[in-house]
């Protein structure tokens, strides 16, 4: 994402132009304009940078930078018949794709952690929260699995990512494209173009239809979404007074060296939290992309879109650190879910008792404990006077014992991507 990486970008463009000029027949010294377009290339961006100033974008003063020290044969060819934005918004493409394969491997690597993490900790019960407080049981696994689903779908849906070259000079006709090869030659000069480059064959020009920006920024997005929610968690549940998680290796504190920091958390949520607000700056400037060249709404992606790969290539990076070394403090968890006095599993004494006791008489065996009685005295001594026989009590409390489905989710989660099963019968039951 450096300056560097986009100039490099944009001089591959410029080659990839000449080299579709010769792909469709329009070129007839071949040999020498191929060799003369491998040689060229710019070394100064701080240069290249300062001079885009004068006409609002870089492109302008590379083409003239690269024919200064072009080859005859293959100077006539340079930025032949291309607008800047031809040249811009393909490079930015070629970015955007490096960017996503290297988010994509990250991604892999997060869901193989992620896979092998929910099952270790598939039946392992912890306190759910909702709203901040315990609610209900689930599981460690669980957790985990929920997490890995987020990361999958944000994993399909860069992966379905099209990254289409642009080629439709300066009014979005391909006019100058005709004038320089015919028509027959320019209609298939875009597909050319794409193919010298890797990337896919636009259906159009897309000069101000800004949707493969839009749609590259929302997937990149939802997957920083997707890792926000696990550094989110990793965070909470790493609190001192929590402590269930722990990264494999803290970060530490200035002035506090007892601190082992959930470093990796907090870049990624960082980033979680910016990449929002910069999809939106996108989908801003998509919609102010008028007449046939936008007028400032396309150069407000530049750096936009930009800063929203760094974050994603930066957040993947760490979460494959932090999801590889995280660790479960077991007794926390423990501890954490007996807090409550074995309330957690108050909506089941509801659900198994209400018929039997009545509900008036669960809330008041709730209220009871809430207030400090023994839960399961007061489970029993109700069960006792209302001669019901029968009930396991000590089952009816194990939070381990109402975790529902969360065994079959886990194990649903972490099948072959390819092969997500609906629930059983059984399971459904």
């Amino acid at each position: 994402m450096s300056d560097a990486a986009v100039l490099s970008a944009l001089v591959l463009a410029e080659r990839a132009l000449i080299e579709a000029y010769i792909a469709v027949g329009a070129v007839k010294d071949v040999d020498a304009v191929r060799a003369e377009a491998d040689a060229l290339g710019v070394a100064d961006v701080h240069a290249l940078a300062l001079a885009a100033v004068a006409g609002g974008n870089p492109v302008i003063p590379l083409a003239n930078e690269l024919r200064i020290f072009a080859g005859p044969h293959v100077k006539p060819w340079i930025h032949r018949g291309a607008t800047s934005q031809d040249i811009l918004d393909t490079a930015l493409m070629l970015v955007a794709k490096d960017a996503a394969a290297h988010v994509l491997a990250s991604l892999d690597a997060v869901v193989g952690s992620l896979e092998h993490f929910a099952q270790e900790y598939r039946d392992v019960p912890a306190a759910a929260r909702t709203l901040t407080q315990h609610a209900v049981p689930t599981t460690v696994g669980l957790r985990a699995a929920n997490w890995l689903r987020a990361v999958r779908r944000a994993r399909a849906r860069l992966a379905a990512l099209e990254f289409p070259a642009q080629l439709g000079g300066a009014g979005g006709t391909l006019a100058s494209f005709v004038e320089v090869a015919g028509r027959a030659r320019a209609s298939e000069l875009p597909a050319a173009f794409a193919t010298a480059l890797g990337l896919a064959a636009p259906d159009g020009v897309w000069h101000v239809t800004r949707w493969p920006v839009t749609e590259a920024g929302d997937a990149f997005a939802q997957a920083l979404d997707a890792l926000g929610l696990i550094a989110a968690d990793v965070a909470t549940l790493s609190r001192t007074e929590i402590g269930e998680l722990a990264e494999g290796t803290g970060g530490g504190s200035s002035a506090m060296p007892q601190k082992q920091n959930p470093a990796r958390s907090v870049l990624i949520r960082s980033a979680a939290i910016r990449a929002p607000h910069l999809a939106a700056t996108l989908h801003s400037a998509a919609g102010l992309a008028v007449d046939e060249r936008p007028d400032g709404a396309w150069h407000a992606e530049w750096p936009t879109l930009r800063e929203l790969l760094r974050l994603a290539l930066g957040a993947s990076a760490h979460a494959v650190d932090l999801v590889s070394g995280l660790r479960v403090n077991r007794d926390a968890v423990e501890r954490n879910l007996a807090a409550t006095g074995g309330l957690i599993v108050a909506e089941r004494l509801s659900v198994a008792l209400g018929p039997v006791l009545g509900r008036d008489r669960v809330k008041d065996i709730v209220s009871a404990a809430g207030a400090g009685g023994d839960l399961r005295a007061l489970v029993a001594a109700a069960l006792a006077e209302a001669g019901v026989d029968g009930v396991d009590v000590d089952d009816l409390l194990d939070p381990a014992r109402y975790t529902g489905l969360a065994g079959a989710s886990v194990d649903r989660a972490t099948e072959d991507a390819a092969d997500h099963s609906p629930l059983t019968e059984e399971e459904s039951a």
